[in-house]
């Protein structure tokens, strides 16, 4: 079996990746040497780097696998293969200015200072509107910019709050990102490495799969089977079983947590009883 060599993302990725990874089976423990961390199962050689490094590290082929968000895999231009998007920190990446210099909300067709981070995502979305602007490289804090040192900014933003409390106004938006698994592209042709990548997307996919469905058990009349199981959501076709002393039937669904306002007053009209509903760890497809 190959060795796995994965990059782990440190900083705010880092702990919704690790939970992730522990409910898939894969515990990764820091230990004394905390850049080099230990994963539960042999076949891993994890390396702990900044997610830009991550990034860095996969497109040189010295990493075989690792997690990055997908705006710094754009900004950085590294051509990687995107395994898996665990749609975790979701985020968009957008152009914000204060609302006195819109015109009709929109920025105005006169000059523009714009600050970001992300040069060159910023830059081809200048290029793209036909703006008359001019480029300013932030490091970090870039919502502080407007309105003395720039009009115009292109930053993340999940909630929009940090914005809004800046007096900023969204005016576009560039792109949204996510925590995606990640391959290089050498490791990727080697069919020993990505074997293993296959089967470390296969389990981190049936947690994303479990987290997203609840199992819901119903016990139901044998002449309302056919009602219940009509308005019961499910992955293919439900589990049905007898019950004791023919007293009707157990049916079993895995089903997607978000329908459950909708769907457990529906399955009790449709004539459900004995309701059950259980959370998920994994489930594979």
């Amino acid at each position: 079996m190959s060795v796995l060599r994965l990059a782990l993302p440190k900083g705010r990725m880092q702990e919704g990746i690790f939970s992730l990874l522990a409910d898939s089976g894969l515990k990764v423990r820091a230990g004394a040497r905390a850049y080099r961390p230990t994963v539960s199962i042999p076949g891993f050689d994890a390396k702990i780097l900044k997610p830009q490094n991550v990034i860095g590290m996969l497109a040189a082929g010295l990493r075989d696998a690792g997690f990055a968000g997908a705006d710094w895999v754009a900004e950085l231009g590294a051509d990687l293969v995107e395994v898996l998007d665990t749609g975790l920190d979701p985020v968009r990446l957008v152009a914000a200015a204060p609302a006195g210099f819109l015109e009709e909300g929109r920025l105005p067709t006169r000059h523009v200072v714009v600050a970001s981070e992300y040069e060159r995502l910023t830059l081809a979305w200048i290029r793209d509107k036909g703006l008359d602007a001019r480029f300013v490289k932030s490091w970090g804090a870039t919502e502080v910019f407007p309105p003395e040192d720039a009009d115009c900014i292109v930053d993340l933003v999940q909630s929009g709050d940090t914005l809004r409390a800046n007096g900023l106004y969204v005016v576009d938006e560039l792109s949204r990102s996510s925590t995606r698994l990640y391959a290089s592209r050498s490791a990727w042709a080697d069919p020993g490495r990505r074997a293993a990548i296959d089967r470390l997307a296969l389990l981190v996919r049936s947690v994303l799969e479990a987290r997203g469905r609840v199992m819901v058990e119903v016990n139901v009349a044998a002449d309302r089977l056919e009602a219940v199981v009509a308005v019961l959501p499910c992955m293919r076709e439900p589990t049905i079983s007898k019950l004791h002393h023919e007293g009707g039937y157990a049916v079993k669904a895995a089903v997607p947590r978000a329908d459950l306002p909708r769907v457990i007053p529906e399955i009790k009209a449709a004539g459900g009883s004995d309701i059950v509903v259980t959370a998920l760890a994994q489930i594979v497809v």
